[in-house]
């Protein structure tokens, strides 16, 4: 890695607000190319809306977000297409479109994005489900017919399928056993090494935080309040990653009750 590392994507001074709601309060941060970094903090922080913003599918109210050194926020929307080819998604709740097979639904991006012919497309989708630890059989079940684990598996197939530069992780963990999060954990690290892609997860899981991250960022109140390498943050120093890592009710970080 050179001294300098490349800026993949940045955020700076995002704002984004629902009327009276301000959820964005100023983002300042940045992924280096080929690094992941996971974003962390408790329910409604701004996570998802950061990451919804980054993606496109919320336009910030202020402030600017560059994938390769271009800007991406007000994008016309044959450029925002283009800039959407970049981009790999595993969504938490899988996603998966029940109307459609296993294949079909891995190959989604690729027929419909790239309009690659299906046989090829087929084969991609097939390669993608071996390399993540399910066998060929399963390309022509369709979603009902596999365990959450399995889908989880298929939605990160789906994910890397088109070869993305950047992979989006929404909550990649949730809703999964312990054993089966560390699967998906160490699939997640293969897949995102194995394409050299940089990668943005958002999550509250800690054990996948620790596995998947090269750098971790603490959102709070729609601040960045710490960004540090993920073997810091056992002594990060701050006060608000101490009490949300190790999950104690007492500290700067308060939950209101009705």
């Amino acid at each position: 890695m050179s001294e300098k590392a490349i800026e993949k994507l940045k955020f700076s001074g995002v704002k984004k607000s629902f009327g009276a709601k301000h959820v964005l309060n100023g983002i300042d941060l940045s992924v280096a190319e080929g690094k992941s970094l996971v974003i962390i903090g408790g329910s409604g922080t701004g996570k998802s809306v950061m990451l919804k913003c980054a993606l496109g599918i919320l336009r910030p109210d202020s402030g600017s977000i560059l994938v390769n050194g271009g800007e991406t926020v007000n994008l016309g929307h044959s450029e925002r297409d283009e800039m959407m080819r970049k981009f790999g998604m595993l969504f938490q709740g899988g996603a998966l479109f029940d109307s459609l097979n296993i294949w079909e639904n891995i190959a989604f991006g690729l027929v419909q994005g790239r309009k690659m012919n299906r046989k090829d497309a087929k084969e991609i989708a097939i390669e993608k489900i071996k390399a993540v630890g399910l066998k060929p059989e399963v390309a022509h079940l369709y979603p009902a017919e596999l365990s959450g684990g399995m889908q989880k598996r298929v939605g990160l197939a789906r994910a890397v399928a088109t070869s993305p530069e950047i992979i989006f992780f929404d909550e990649p963990t949730t809703g999964l056993d312990p054993i089966m999060a560390d699967v998906i954990n160490n699939l997640i690290v293969e897949q995102v090494k194995s394409l050299g892609a940089t990668a943005l997860s958002i999550t509250h899981d800690m054990a996948s935080a620790r596995k998947i991250a090269d750098f971790v960022a603490m959102i709070h109140e729609g601040r960045i309040v710490w960004h540090g390498p993920v073997g810091d943050l056992d002594h990060s120093g701050n006060a608000f990653v101490d009490q949300f890592i190790h999950g104690r009710a007492d500290g700067p970080i308060t939950r209101r009750t009705a």
